[in-house]
């Protein structure tokens, strides 16, 4: 979303602003490679979920799916703002900015809020006990 659509920083616009072509299509080309990692995980997660789904000793909970995804989300968002954001300086959430650390540190704070959500959710599936063989 920050990417693409509000086209707020691209995945070296603090190397390389895309002030030039040159530039622009570099950042377009890292933010591709970026994308592209990100499907792969993701169709490596969604096989695991297969996976574990089919096994007849895993309870389904809708609570329990959700949270993961939304922990996983936030534990990204977190994750990738300290690496790319902060430590290695690769880019900020909003790059033509005077102050970027409020936009990053917002960033980082909607992350753990994620985390958390997801966490309370995940907690609450535990109640969900149907085993799908004993539906």
């Amino acid at each position: 979303m920050l990417h693409q659509i509000l086209q707020w920083h691209n995945m070296l616009s603090a190397k390389y602003p895309p002030d030039t072509l040159f530039t622009a299509k570099a950042n377009m080309y890292w933010d591709g490679i970026f994308h592209a990692a990100v499907w792969v995980m993701t169709a490596v997660g969604l096989r695991m979920l297969w996976a574990a789904g089919r096994r007849p000793d895993v309870p389904w909970s809708g609570r329990t799916f959700g949270g993961a995804l939304v922990m996983g989300w936030g534990l990204f968002n977190v994750i990738e703002g300290i690496i790319d954001h902060q430590l290695l300086g690769l880019h900020h959430v909003r790059e033509y900015v005077d102050d970027k650390l409020p936009w990053d540190v917002g960033f980082l704070a909607f992350g753990a809020l994620q985390i958390l959500v997801g966490w309370l959710l995940i907690k609450a599936g535990r109640a969900d006990t149907a085993v799908r063989g004993e539906l």
